[in-house]
């Protein structure tokens, strides 16, 4: 039976490996690693960067991400998509036979807006499922800001910009941590009700923040984010959101 290892390695910085995602990929066998599609060619490169930190004599065996079909609705091309990504795991691992412990690294935590669980459950036969959490971009965000997530006794929402665009702000939230937007849907807001602290490529050197009150600093995140991407070919950032008391 196959032992998979989903490896939450924080946000790109190596010190961000606990101690149980270190002993993880120095058992591992082989590591599943995606290398082409938007911006992947250099986060395969990062992730063996951070194999490489543990160990020099990792087996990598990368392969292709397929692209979504966007002429479906949402929900379905997403699913279709993870069947796809299924398949070219189980056949990557079956090139290599002789692998049991096998491992994927996974940015922040496996848990938190990533579908590599749901991706690994669509594998037959099942494998044997282990995963190590890791530092979100949630944390790495708020500590690169040095403040802290919730207000007194307040609770928390963790979105998406699709929720947020196509739901508007959620009822009774003061505090909202927005992930997976690559529309900047935060102009939308009204932005002397709202501050905002935005930050990409959380953890690593090329790690950018901005904070204020959302009315005069949405143009400059914009500007900042869209100049970042087209240096770097991609990006992964986030934000919080607080609704000002009135």
């Amino acid at each position: 039976m196959i032992h998979l290892h989903l490896i939450g390695i924080g946000t790109g910085n190596p010190a961000h490996l606990t101690g149980e995602a270190i002993a993880a990929i120095k058992g591992a066998d082989l590591f599943l690693v995606p290398h082409k599609g938007a911006g992947k060619s250099d986060l395969a490169d990062l992730r063996t960067q951070i194999i490489d930190t543990v160990r020099d004599d990792a087996r990598v065996a990368l392969f292709d991400m397929p692209v979504r079909d966007d002429s479906l609705p949402y929900l379905e091309r997403v699913d279709a998509w993870h069947d796809e990504i299924a398949g070219i795991w189980a056949a990557t691992i079956a090139q290599h036979p002789e692998a049991r412990q096998v491992a994927l690294l996974v940015w922040g935590d496996p848990s938190l807006y990533d579908s590599t669980l749901r991706i690994a459950a669509r594998l037959d036969p099942a494998p044997r499922l282990s995963v190590v959490a890791g530092i979100t971009s949630v944390q790495a965000l708020t500590a690169a800001h040095a403040i802290p997530l919730n207000t007194l006794n307040a609770p928390v929402t963790i979105s998406t910009g699709r929720r947020l665009r196509d739901h508007g702000w959620p009822l009774g939230c003061e505090t909202l941590v927005v992930m997976l937007d690559g529309d900047c849907t935060f102009r939308a807001l009204e932005g002397e009700a709202y501050d905002i602290w935005w930050g990409a490529y959380l953890g690593m050197p090329e790690q950018i923040l901005a904070s204020g009150r959302l009315s005069e600093v949405s143009d400059q995140i914009v500007e900042q984010r869209a100049r970042a991407r087209a240096a770097h070919g991609w990006i992964m950032d986030t934000y919080l959101l607080r609704r000002i008391a009135r």
